[in-house]
């Protein structure tokens, strides 16, 4: 079973609790005079992080972080379904930290050129692990109710174990394109929280967290029992 788990009763404990995570890392990189990588998540947590960190910490200086994203949907920023655009309006858009320092795909190009354009801009920032993959600070994920984690879904697999650092998904129901970090990129991260609340995934949670039979159908499986994993939940994600 996975053991790093942090139990929290409600989404918004989840965020506070995050939030200080956050702030640690932050206050981390500006003693030692360094910066610090983020990759962040969409999804209904994060949105509670972006709100939490917009009113608690108005005033702090992000300067020392850059801050990338695991996934994001290929529609315009302006759109309420991208990743980074709801953070920019919850939290970056209003934030002390510079534009250079937020690195959002562009989406204004085709999916494919987006993800090569988006391992680029990725490559050229965080720093590289002995086997020359990107190797992010701190690794923010989600996970849908199907176990899929960043946009790697059950039906592409084979992007856990892509030899790219950015490649192109096909949401399962819609059709929609998105671009993805692969699964060496999560894997290299020095730090892996997975934000996991509500009751729809209680069930699937179960059988990653307790190694059950058939769990590795999941992506979010794949990664749950690496040393810097940690699942931050709420009580009906553990129900």
């Amino acid at each position: 079973m996975a053991s790093n788990i942090k139990s929290f009763e409600a989404p918004q404990d989840v965020a506070n609790a995050f939030a200080s995570r956050l702030i640690d890392l932050l206050n981390q990189a500006k003693s030692s005079g360094t910066t610090a990588t983020v990759c962040l998540s969409g999804g209904s947590t994060p949105k509670l992080l972006f709100k939490t960190l917009a009113q608690d910490h108005a005033n702090t200086d992000w300067s020392p972080l850059h801050f990338f994203w695991g996934d994001e949907r290929c529609v315009p920023a302006d759109s309420q379904e991208s990743n980074y655009g709801e953070a920019a309006r919850l939290f970056l858009n209003d934030a002390n930290i510079p534009a250079s320092n937020v690195h959002a795909v562009d989406t204004s190009l085709d999916p494919v050129a987006a993800a090569a354009a988006y391992q680029q801009q990725i490559e050229s920032v965080v720093a590289k692990d002995s086997a020359g993959i990107p190797a992010f600070d701190l690794m923010v994920l989600g996970m849908g109710d199907d176990g899929h984690t960043a946009s790697i879904f059950p039906h592409q697999m084979e992007l856990l174990a892509s030899e790219k650092i950015c490649d192109v998904a096909t949401h399962p129901d819609s059709g929609q394109k998105r671009v993805t970090v692969t699964g060496q990129v999560i894997s290299a991260s020095q730090e892996i929280c997975f934000l996991v609340t509500g009751a729809n995934k209680a069930d699937v949670l179960t059988q990653i967290l307790n190694d059950q039979t058939g769990s590795e159908q999941y992506p979010t499986r794949h990664f749950s029992d690496l040393p810097v994993a940690t699942f931050w939940l709420d009580s009906a994600a553990q129900a």
